[in-house]
């Protein structure tokens, strides 16, 4: 099962489930029944307007975004689909600071509730920095299926891992 790196936390029932999947050329089609469409959200431009909405719909009040972007450094091979940062830099006597939100580019071509997803999760780290309970909180107020589509990019990942694209 070592090809189950993305769900490496899961029960080994479902591992197994995911596995007759895969040796049953399953995974893919049920991935695109699910998610049968990419998004269009192809620039840096319409990424930061996707971003910029939901933290309007949610989180009006939290700290403001200076960048989103799609990102081709950041690998979920090094176990991040997104990130969040935060750059201090000192202007005279004051100290300023700008939040800025990567995606990995690899989601340029990927189902929007996937890209969602990460946003959201990005977004959430805004207001809490660690993955408690109050993040994961924050992150099923802004999207209820969080959990689901959190599981469902992880199949997609090992989708992609084995075989290259789907769509």
């Amino acid at each position: 099962m070592s090809q189950l790196k993305y769900l490496s936390a899961y029960p080994a029932h479902l591992k197994q489930q995911v596995q007759e999947l895969i040796r049953q050329e399953k995974l893919g089609p049920m991935l695109k029944r699910r998610y049968p469409d990419i998004h269009q959200i192809r620039t840096d431009k319409a990424l930061y307007e996707y971003a910029m909405a939901l933290k309007s719909d949610y989180m009006r009040k939290s700290a403001p975004i200076s960048k989103v972007i799609y990102d081709d450094k950041i690998s979920v091979t090094r176990d991040a689909l997104g990130l969040h940062t935060q750059i201090a830099r000192v202007q005279g006597n004051k100290l300023k600071s700008k939040n800025e939100i990567r995606i990995d580019s690899v989601f340029k071509q990927a189902p929007e509730p996937f890209l969602r997803m990460i946003v959201v999760h990005e977004l959430a780290h805004l207001r809490e920095k660690d993955h408690n309970k109050a993040f994961y909180k924050l992150c099923e107020h802004m999207e209820p299926d969080y959990h689901q589509l959190e599981f469902d990019l992880r199949l997609y990942l090992t989708y992609l891992d084995q075989f290259g694209k789907l769509y």
